[in-house]
């Protein structure tokens, strides 16, 4: 795989027609792409679980009232049991891996206690799960036009109301999604 084709720190943004219940219109951010494959989060697909009702779970004392009500997000379909602090670069966790200057994950409970102190990353996105794909699975997907890839936005991730999302993610590369058709087409 050439360097131009890594899609790390990529928005992947599911066409209409990908009609896989676990990718139905979401965007994902792509944390790691490489030969082995692809890992990713998706950032627009919350649980009806809140951060208190972890932090209770887990038996972690919470003194900052904010993030008892933060939405938990649905990363992806792959481990589910195991949570992903998608988050604004900053001080370096137990388990961080600096995607780019500007955004890392951490997957240690260390991350999660400081925010429950009111000590964590301010911009942040809690998962559980995650997205994956095995060697060149993506790069097929990506040929049988299942999903758009385009640069990430910050503020799409940590900012932008969740419902939004989708959309706005394909506006960044020009792509109004309401006016795609489902079906495919090949030059």
């Amino acid at each position: 795989m050439s360097s131009a084709a890594n899609l790390t720190d990529h928005f992947l943004i599911a066409m209409p027609g990908l009609m896989d219940p676990n990718f139905y219109h979401t965007v994902t951010y792509i944390c790691e792409h490489g030969e082995d494959g692809a890992m990713g989060i998706v950032v627009n697909r919350p649980m009806n679980i809140q951060l208190g009702e972890i932090l209770a779970q887990m038996q972690i004392p919470c003194s900052a009232p904010d993030p008892m009500q933060q939405p938990i997000y649905i990363g992806g379909p792959v481990a589910m049991e195991r949570g992903f602090v998608l988050h604004a670069t900053g001080p370096q966790w137990a388990s961080t891996l600096e995607i780019t200057p500007q955004i890392s994950i951490t997957t240690s409970q260390d991350i999660l206690e400081a925010i429950a102190a009111d000590q964590g990353p301010k911009e942040q996105l809690i998962a559980l799960g995650y997205a994956g794909w095995g060697r060149g699975q993506l790069e097929r997907e990506l040929s049988e036009n299942a999903w758009l890839s385009g640069p990430a936005d910050r503020d799409i991730i940590f900012r932008l109301p969740v419902d939004r999302r989708w959309h706005a993610a394909a506006r960044l590369l020009g792509v109004d999604l309401d006016i795609l058709s489902n079906e495919a087409g090949h030059a």
